[in-house]
């Protein structure tokens, strides 16, 4: 973990002297973001309205929240309800030879970005990534896309939006709760409020203390089944995987190239598997051979679902990833994911008026 990241989220001791340094940045960061806010609610900046219903998945800081996890279970979701669904997305790190650009087969993640070919490879829907995701959104009308889901667009204000998640991670929450680039926040938390629903990654107190918000809030936990080799494509059932390793009596290697790398590793020994050596990487690392060459191949080598779609290319026949799955707990107020989903599907019928 960078040292940055050690300041917003553990305390490290090096916030006496970073925190003081960075804070007359952040006041800034505030005041420009508030005139944005502001130039788009008096309409000086003009919001551009889609002809099909927008859901925004977003956060309010930096990433690491599980907003992929999320959107793959709104597009399995709606999909199941005949509703046919794209995906826009910013498309971080991409090196597409033109944008807009839509994801395909043949797309690598260096050319579409490592979480647009994810979703794209595991849902099969449209997905189309832009910085102009006014124009990305036009294409997915084009092909017939009934509703479109904004993966991380909170801050995008140019294009209105029907209906907005927040995910937060329960377990680093807001970090030391300033702004970029003192703090992880690319908004306040006030920026919650104005959401229609909130969704928290993972067991957290921090529902007891949302009781301000006057919105529906769910707790989502990821769930794994089963490990996939990254090289074969080849599926194992996930206590199969366990249980073959830990009768040869081995241990397994594991990186993780995402917002929260320790998240992952936890999650591995939650599941049973004994690690070895484990190494995190900033978040949209691109993985190179030359990376993971330090790992041994004797043992398995596990990873995250993102991270793998960058290691295809040189995948050894020990590279595994372990994919999850988004799972709702309904709150104590009877919101559910399915109460949610019903409601969106019904912004179709709406938008048809």
């Amino acid at each position: 973990m960078r040292l940055i990241e050690k300041v917003w989220f553990q305390g490290h001791p090096a916030k006496w002297l970073i925190v003081p340094l960075l804070l007359p940045l952040s006041v800034l960061f505030a005041v420009l973001s508030f005139l944005r806010r502001l130039a788009y609610q008096v309409g000086l900046f003009k919001q551009v309205k889609m002809s099909v219903p927008v859901v925004v998945v977003g956060n309010i800081g930096i990433g690491g929240n599980g907003k992929t996890p999320v959107t793959l279970c709104l597009v399995e979701k709606l999909t199941e309800q005949g509703i046919k669904i794209g995906v826009v997305s910013r498309g971080y790190g991409s090196k597409a030879p033109h944008y807009p650009y839509q994801v395909t087969d043949e797309s690598s993640a260096e050319t579409a970005g490592d979480e647009p070919l994810l979703i794209f490879q595991r849902s099969g829907v449209p997905v189309v990534i832009g910085a102009d995701r006014i124009k990305a959104c036009q294409c997915l009308i084009e092909l017939g896309c009934e509703i479109i889901i904004a993966d991380d667009g909170l801050q995008h204000y140019r294009l209105a939006r029907d209906f907005e998640f927040v995910v937060i991670d329960g377990k680093r929450l807001f970090g030391n709760g300033l702004l970029l680039p003192a703090g992880p926040l690319r908004e306040t938390t006030s920026r919650i409020a104005r959401a229609d629903c909130v969704i928290v990654n993972g067991l957290s107190t921090w529902q007891k203390q949302a009781s301000a918000f006057a919105l529906p809030i769910l707790t989502m936990v990821l769930k794994a089944n089963q490990v996939i080799n990254v090289k074969s494509g080849k599926s194992v059932d996930l206590d199969i995987f366990l249980a073959q390793n830990l009768a040869m009596n081995k241990r397994i290697n594991a990186i993780a190239g995402i917002g929260d790398p320790q998240r992952f590793f936890n999650t591995l020994e939650q599941v049973g598997f004994i690690l070895s050596s484990v190494q995190g990487f900033i978040d949209h690392q691109a993985f190179s051979a030359h990376d993971l060459a330090p790992f041994s191949g004797e043992i398995p080598l596990l990873m995250t679902e993102k991270d793998a779609v960058k290691c295809a290319s040189f995948a050894q026949e020990y590279y595994w990833y372990l994919p999850v799955d988004a799972e709702f707990t309904p709150n104590t107020n009877g919101d559910s994911i399915a109460t949610i989903i019903t409601k969106i599907a019904g912004l179709v019928n709406i938008h048809h008026l």
